[in-house]
């Protein structure tokens, strides 16, 4: 049995190569593989990487591909994933034409659509990411386009420039959208810790994974938009880790799948020193 309780299982997709760790490629993969036999090795997800150094990563490793095109990068990393014998688990697509949202959803299923007719894309799971917007009639039928298509959605919750981290309010929209849609989420950037907080160095605030963890929980109950709300602005870790060791954070799990993380220590270590997951002892 895995020491790592199957509400954390996968929820850390290994983002080493991106802002603000920005690891070279050879060692964020030597890291990877070297965690393979680690006791936490179930907390990690995928390797996230960008389509363009696709062909430098091991075959042997879980990817979950960024394009860093529009729909017609779609094609490419298909192929060349099916051809080379990568484990492509993911494809992750941003929405690109702010002014045609459910178009661009569309042609980017109609592509994943044409790779699959080819026999590409087999088991990845596609994750469609929509602006870092409050959601408007324009982006809640792009996010029905993508919940029709059985695809996932993929929230930004963070950067390196203040107006990329989006509000509580921001965040129980996106949530409230997808739950309505029954449709699941993966989120990255800025969840660097468990807790919300400000990072000193930038005077940025931060959400918590744990937040959105909790919040996700808290909608899916049928808890009010302000009742999300202050879950996911809740600073302390106490009244975070007594609701957390009270509630169903596997079921929530169904929805709010995992996110991007440039580091894998630091939130295994916040998950051990709040007593969540107990590392073994030797």
């Amino acid at each position: 049995m895995s020491p790592v309780p199957a509400a954390w299982f996968g929820l850390v997709d290994d983002a080493a190569i991106f802002p603000p760790g920005d690891a070279p490629l050879p060692d964020a993969v030597a890291a990877y593989q070297g965690r393979r036999d680690e006791w936490y090795a179930d907390l990690v997800g995928p390797l996230v990487v960008t389509d363009t150094v696709l062909p430098e990563v091991p075959v042997d490793v879980p990817v979950s591909v960024v394009l860093t095109g529009g729909a017609g990068a779609v094609a490419g990393v298909a192929a060349l994933a099916t051809r080379r014998g990568h484990r492509l688990v993911g494809l992750e697509a941003a929405v690109r034409d702010l002014d045609d949202l459910a178009g661009n959803v569309r042609r980017i299923t109609a592509a994943v659509d044409a790779a699959r007719a080819d026999g590409d894309l087999a088991d990845a799971q596609v994750y469609v990411e929509l602006p870092q917007a409050e959601p408007t009639p324009d982006w809640l039928s792009a996010a029905d386009v993508v919940a029709e298509a059985e695809h996932h959605l993929k929230f930004r919750t963070g950067g390196v420039e203040a107006h990329l981290f989006p509000s509580a309010a921001t965040v129980a929209a996106w949530i409230d959208a997808a739950l309505d849609r029954e449709t699941s989420y993966k989120c990255t950037a800025g969840l660097h810790h468990a807790i919300r907080h400000r990072d000193h160095d930038t005077g940025f605030e931060h959400l918590g994974f744990l937040n959105v963890l909790l919040a996700t929980r808290v909608a899916f109950d049928g808890g009010t938009r302000d009742e999300v709300v202050q879950v996911l602005d809740d600073h302390y870790a106490n009244d975070l880790v007594a609701m957390a060791r009270q509630s169903d954070l596997e079921g929530a799990r169904r929805w709010f799948t995992s996110y991007g993380s440039c580091s894998v220590t630091e939130p295994l270590d916040e998950l051990v020193g709040l007593g969540l997951v107990e590392a073994p002892h030797e």
